[in-house]
């Protein structure tokens, strides 16, 4: 869940439902789905570069996906004895529907694309399956030895 403002707009029940959706829920379906995991298997967290960046109205975004971070790195070390192991993905900006459910008009959406773009180094946006290939690599046995990491892939916007 995206929901960006600025800081002074936000209520407790959207803060709430912001971690609710990308922290509390990941958390309580690994809980949930660790029984049956089979060994090996990997888990990948869906994270996002805005865990480190400061970019304006993510704050609260931000500090969801830093969460998932986190979790990644440190649930590791409780499944990996029964062949678990737990990575993340950080996408940068990713041509995906997303932006338009921003409630942007058509205008400041094209502007607001045309500057965050401008501001990727590889001067564009991800697109979807560059993503999911990054999943399929830490889901697979190639990154066996890959374990509390995060896959950054995000045109080098933010690190």
């Amino acid at each position: 869940m995206t929901e960006l403002k600025p800081v002074d707009q936000w209520s407790e029940a959207a803060y709430n439902r912001s971690f609710d959706t990308n922290v509390r829920g990941p958390f309580f379906l690994i809980q949930a789905l660790l029984p049956d995991l089979s060994n090996p298997a990997s888990i990948v967290l869906n994270a996002s570069i805005n865990a480190h960046i400061g970019m304006p109205n993510s704050s609260v975004y931000g500090a969801t996906k830093a969460a998932l971070l986190s979790l990644a790195r440190t649930l590791t070390g409780e499944p990996i004895g029964r062949g678990i192991r737990v990575n993340a993905v950080s996408p940068g900006p990713i041509a995906t529907p997303l932006y338009s459910k921003l409630g942007l008009s058509a205008v400041d959406l094209k502007s607001t694309s045309e500057a965050l773009q401008s501001q990727i180094p590889a001067k564009r946006f991800g697109k979807p399956g560059e993503i999911a290939s990054a999943v399929v690599f830490l889901a697979s046995d190639e990154s066996a030895f890959t374990v509390g990491s995060e896959l950054i892939a995000d045109g080098d916007l933010g690190l």
